[in-house]
């Protein structure tokens, strides 16, 4: 018993600190698990061993002093970090109307708390929500249905535009509402069927996934996935893009031929599309959402590859396109292409002449999140970027939406690029999302598949 003690009190050395780093960066998208009743065990659970600590008389050695000081730490770091967090959350809230109106417009986000996001939405400090699986747990669609158009109904009362409500159903593994909405295979399963087949096919699994969304309120599919089908197995750490399940095949053809279908099945349903995740990320081993990625092929063997069904989608529908955070290395070596103003501007806004909607992936990805965020997020609307996704852990929002609040208030932003994308966010009749708005705000009147 003697023995296992000390082992205990030995534990306690190498445990403080990494509690304390824990408790320091509370509000890190890694630590989510622990936010809340997480946050006060740890709390609960250092003040207990202090407690101990000084109940067997630690307290009268130095050594037993600095481990008690040790362990006192936790809690301290814990508040300051609240503390911080507050600060900085108080400070977006307290935004000018001008300032909500300028900056919002360009943020969607992932939420938990629908006071919260109902706060954002009432000021005009986002432009829209993300819609996923936390939001359905324990409840009935019936209940996010009613929340959506309550969000809607705030926004008309206070004289704002409709918010753009995406979700993310791709089909297959990603398809974070389903159930209760209808599972439809992956895309991928297509592949092999005869052109005529692969085009009814996925034009039904898109009907299928607007006239569920649509019915739901949710008006922008963040679907489908035109990235190439790697030939290589992905790196083990991939844990969570897994782009060989998610895309549709390795021919450039057959990727365009069932996404085209696919697109058109849901903006019959008056949802729009995204098209991801562009430059592609099939070549890429790296899982970007824990890593930095670089695409090193050449643009020529892009444009006659990977590109094309992005070309060819972009010119044949209302999609919106959204652009990862992997470095096309050829084009800009210093940044992700999500806040590359020569691959933003450069090839999507200039050489292709595409004026639709252009939002990044989302910004709580170790790849953009573990670097400098603020600075991505300055470069990203100086580029053209219309839309910022922050959806894993929309907490992050505040950090996000504050580092455009600086910009604006240091003049780093470009007040004709924000024009621009206003001007194309604002369209009321140019993108199949922004159609869809409207029919989102209206009771639904199509039956739910469960």
């Amino acid at each position: 018993m003697q023995f296992l003690r000390r082992i205990g009190l030995l534990l306690l050395w190498p445990a403080a600190p990494l509690v304390a780093f824990a408790a320091a960066n509370k509000n890190d998208p890694y630590l989510v698990p622990l936010r809340g009743a997480g946050n006060l065990a740890l709390v609960a659970a250092s003040l207990l061993l202090v407690a101990v600590l000084l109940r067997r008389g630690r307290w009268r050695s130095i050594a037993g002093k600095l481990l008690v000081m040790l362990w006192c730490l936790p809690p301290v770091l814990m508040a300051v970090a609240h503390l911080s967090f507050e600060l900085r959350k108080h400070d977006v809230l307290s935004a000018s109307v001008t300032e909500a109106r300028q900056l919002g417009p360009h943020f969607m986000v992932g939420y938990s708390s629908f006071s919260e996001v109902a706060r954002l939405a009432e000021q005009g400090l986002i432009g829209g929500v993300y819609v996923t699986r936390h939001n359905i747990r324990g409840r009935t669609i019936d209940v996010l249905r009613a929340e959506i158009a309550a969000l809607q109904d705030k926004r008309r009362a206070a004289g704002l535009p409709p918010l753009i409500v995406a979700a993310d159903q791709e089909g297959g593994i990603v398809g974070h509402l389903a159930p209760p909405l209808t599972k439809v295979p992956a895309l991928a399963t297509l592949a092999g069927l005869p052109p005529d087949e692969q085009q009814s096919k996925a034009a039904e699994f898109g009907r299928i996934h607007g006239r569920e969304l649509a019915g739901l309120g949710v008006n922008l599919n963040l679907a489908p996935v035109l990235d190439l089908k790697p030939p290589q197995r992905r790196n083990r750490l991939d844990f969570h893009t897994l782009i060989g399940q998610r895309a549709i095949a390795t021919d450039p053809a057959v990727v365009s031929t069932i996404a085209s279908a696919y697109v058109q099945g849901l903006e019959e349903s008056g949802v729009g599309a995204t098209l991801k995740h562009f430059p592609g990320i099939g070549r890429v081993r790296t899982d970007t959402h824990h890593f930095s990625a670089s695409l090193n092929t050449p643009v020529r063997e892009l444009e006659t590859t990977d590109w094309l069904p992005f070309r060819e989608n972009l010119s044949h529908s209302h999609s919106a396109l959204m652009v990862g955070h992997i470095t096309l290395t050829a084009v800009d070596p210093d940044r992700a292409a999500s806040h590359s103003k020569r691959v933003v501007g450069g090839i999507i806004r200039d050489k292709w002449g595409y004026q639709g909607l252009v939002m990044t992936d989302d910004l709580v990805m170790g790849a953009i999140y573990q670097h400098d965020v603020c600075k991505a997020v300055v470069e990203a609307i100086n580029a053209g970027v219309d839309l910022l996704l922050v959806a894993y852990d929309g907490a992050q929002f505040y950090r996000i939406f504050g580092c455009a609040l600086d910009g604006a208030r240091q003049g780093k932003l470009d007040a004709a690029m924000l024009h621009a994308s206003a001007m194309r966010l604002g369209k009321p009749a140019s993108t199949a999302q922004a159609r869809a708005a409207s029919h989102a705000i209206s009771p639904a009147d199509q039956p739910f598949a469960n």
